[in-house]
């Protein structure tokens, strides 16, 4: 079983991914933590990241793995687990900087893919549905305005000691959203055959809901 979702920053993939995950009983690949992992070796390496020969030889020694425990995804670079340390703002900006390299995005999805083959999976990123896993029988881009994303992501950061503005917090969405959809090499898009779900106005537990009923649909009830 494969299930790709899309979608933009702060969209909720990665809360919602693990919830419907957990719901069917099968593993979330949160795709965007390996290339916030990577873009944090590229940060600590001080390569500058508007160069991509640079960002590509500081990525050569980027180890970046997966692991789970309990079904849970761990991030992490070599043997340091960076789950908890790339949620900032500073790191989500540079990943969608070094994220725009062919090199990167060539290696990130070769990994992604092959993690795919290993068990049934339920994977999130920006490229799932139209590159990573283009044949996924379940396809759905998740989306909902700037300004609820923003307050997501806003409210989010406050809770772990993070006291950004909100006006900056939507400023480096906006940022970020400008970066993905403009990037020459698999830019940020919506899939041909994928269910568009804007949950501007809904809750949680219905977007999972929604989820699960999509997913029903194609494989059967679990």
């Amino acid at each position: 079983m494969n299930i790709a979702i899309d979608g933009p920053v702060g969209s909720g993939k990665s809360s919602i991914a693990d919830l419907v995950a957990a719901k069917l009983g099968i593993l979330h690949l949160d795709t965007g933590a390996m290339y916030r992992a990577y873009a944090l070796h590229v940060l600590r390496s001080g390569a500058d990241l508007t160069d991509g020969e640079a960002i590509a030889r500081a990525g050569e020694s980027a180890d970046v793995r997966v692991q789970y425990a309990d079904g849970a995804q761990k991030t992490m670079l070599g043997e340091e687990d960076v789950t908890g340390l790339i949620r900032t703002g500073e790191v989500s900006l540079a990943a969608s900087a070094v994220s725009k390299w062919p090199a990167v995005r060539r290696r990130m999805v070769a990994a992604q893919r092959e993690l795919a083959k290993t068990a049934d999976m339920l994977i999130d990123g920006r490229d799932i549905g139209t590159n990573v896993l283009p044949d996924a029988p379940v396809k759905i881009f998740l989306t909902a305005t700037a300004e609820e994303r923003a307050r997501r992501r806003y409210v989010q950061q406050m809770e772990k000691g993070d006291n950004t503005p909100y006006e900056t917090v939507l400023a480096e969405l906006n940022q970020r959203d400008r970066q993905d959809m403009s990037r020459e090499t698999d830019p940020l898009r919506q899939a041909e055959d994928a269910v568009l779900l804007d949950t501007t106005n809904m809750t949680i537990d219905e977007v999972v809901a929604a989820i699960v009923g999509i997913v029903e649909d194609v494989y059967g009830k679990q």
